[in-house]
């Protein structure tokens, strides 16, 4: 099985990635533990009859149930991220990549700088209309230039950008 860093992962006797189960186990046991302790202080508890034994079973019954709360809300908080990896996983996951949201964001910016080049140059030739024809003229084609390759990002033309001189 390939990881997304390119490397190799071995798997286990049970056919799961090696290591991925180990938390799982180390719950288990854990919790087996806790039984175990709430079992035999129950036993002790029945066999003696006292009170000291009594609160001795209330404790690790909290204890138990603390534990076990921590595990399963663990164990299912693991799931859920697991489950979100593999939705964000990309090509080679069963979810769907975020990189066409990438795209259409850098695409996005892309046309706002544009536009805002545009306005800028709108500014230049209310400027200087009348008083710099040179200065009017580049404006214009940058103007030219610049709307010639937003058009082209939008339509996904394979024109390609428009040569020129941009001034600011």
């Amino acid at each position: 099985m390939m990881r997304e860093n390119g490397g190799m992962q071995s798997l286990g006797s049970n056919g799961r990635p090696a290591g991925r189960g180990v938390s799982m186990r180390m719950g288990s046991a854990g919790m087996a533990v806790m039984l175990v302790v709430f079992l035999v202080a129950v036993v002790f508890a029945a066999n003696q009859n006292d009170v000291v034994g009594w609160l001795v079973v209330i404790i690790s019954l909290g204890w138990l149930l603390i534990f076990a709360f921590v595990v399963f809300s663990l164990r299912s908080a693991a799931r859920k991220a697991a489950a979100r990896l593999q939705g964000h996983a990309g090509p080679g996951g069963s979810g769907q990549s975020s990189a066409p949201v990438a795209v259409d964001r850098a695409r996005d910016l892309k046309l706002d700088h544009s536009f805002k080049i545009v306005q800028v140059q709108v500014g230049v030739v209310r400027d200087y209309l009348g008083k710099d024809e040179g200065m009017v003229e580049r404006a214009l084609e940058t103007i030219e230039i610049t709307s010639h390759n937003a058009r082209s990002m939008m339509k996904g033309s394979s024109e390609g950008p428009v040569e020129g001189t941009v001034v600011d």
